[in-house]
């Protein structure tokens, strides 16, 4: 057993910290609030959450992992926990999304106590007490001793965690799957809009941009992924949505930055045009 925080525990963070109590670990939630009683729909079944919950980061004692589950724009709200969490043989997971995870944490911690972690993970909160998983979770790590230590701590949680050698293109090949997510967002319209034939030519493009820039950065990823996805998409529940679109919704701040506008960065970092993704990061920022 381990003693494990999950700092951010939204819908994925609820997810992760169900998933995690479920197997056994001690795990504790820090929150800018209190959140009341939290039911968490996992594919087995409904569970209580049921852990200690801190809303002050100096509440906080060093744990052997601590998970951040927080939106990518948030990196300094989460590193405020780490003064009083993190201690000398601590790792830090980072469960976002994007491709710079180790990036965005470089000014609070040391590289080498930085573990990226590839999140797919359909959740959503429907209501303020309840969890829904929409979907397999799935996470990956970079192979090595941190990552083996990772995917243990998973051990018959539910969720399939492995680690991987070409960490890479699994967060570009991430990337490619969230880049339409921009679609659901900009129309406030839940996933059954790629059944439109117009539309799904539009997801298809931003695919195409994101595999574009992906290879540029190293990874390998396959003539077929766009179309693979658009598929995925098309079989998913039509009512789903993503957390771009339900962030918009609730007039919350967006990850565009950390999806899109990667995209359109690091496509200009390789001289790859990425008009659509740009188009869609552009206006989303303005909202």
């Amino acid at each position: 057993m381990s003693n494990i925080a999950v700092i951010g525990p939204g819908a994925v963070g609820g997810v992760i910290a169900a998933s995690l109590v479920q197997a056994g670990h001690d795990v504790t939630l820090c929150a800018r609030r209190a959140i009341g009683d939290v039911t968490v729909a996992l594919l087995s079944g409904d569970i209580k959450l049921v852990a200690p919950v801190l809303t002050d980061p100096t509440q906080g004692r060093p744990v052997d992992w601590v998970l951040v589950t927080t939106k990518a724009y948030d990196a300094a709200g989460a590193a405020a926990w780490f003064p009083s969490l993190v201690g000398p043989a601590t790792l830090v997971a980072i469960l976002q999304n994007g491709v710079e995870h180790r990036e965005r944490f470089v000014p609070w911690l040391a590289a080498d106590k930085i573990v990226p972690v590839m999140v797919d993970c359909p959740a959503e909160r429907p209501l303020p007490g309840r969890i829904v998983q929409r979907g397999p979770g799935k996470m990956v790590v970079p192979a090595g001793e941190d990552g083996t230590d990772f995917v243990q701590l998973f051990a018959n949680s539910g969720l399939q965690v492995s680690a991987t050698a070409d960490f890479t293109s699994a967060v570009w090949r991430k990337l490619c799957l969230n880049a339409p997510g921009a679609i659901n967002a900009l129309l406030l319209k839940p996933t059954g809009v790629f059944h439109d034939e117009a539309i799904g030519r539009l997801a298809l493009v931003m695919i195409r941009e994101c595999l574009a820039v992906g290879r540029a950065e190293g990874a390998v990823l396959e003539d077929t992924l766009a179309d693979q996805l658009l598929a995925g998409f098309r079989a998913a529940p039509r009512d789903g949505i993503n957390s771009l679109h339900a962030d918009r919704a609730a007039g919350r701040p967006m990850e565009v930055d950390a999806r899109n506008g990667a995209i359109v960065r690091f496509g200009r970092k390789h001289g790859i045009p990425t008009p659509c993704n740009e188009m869609a990061a552009t206006l989303l920022a303005t909202m």
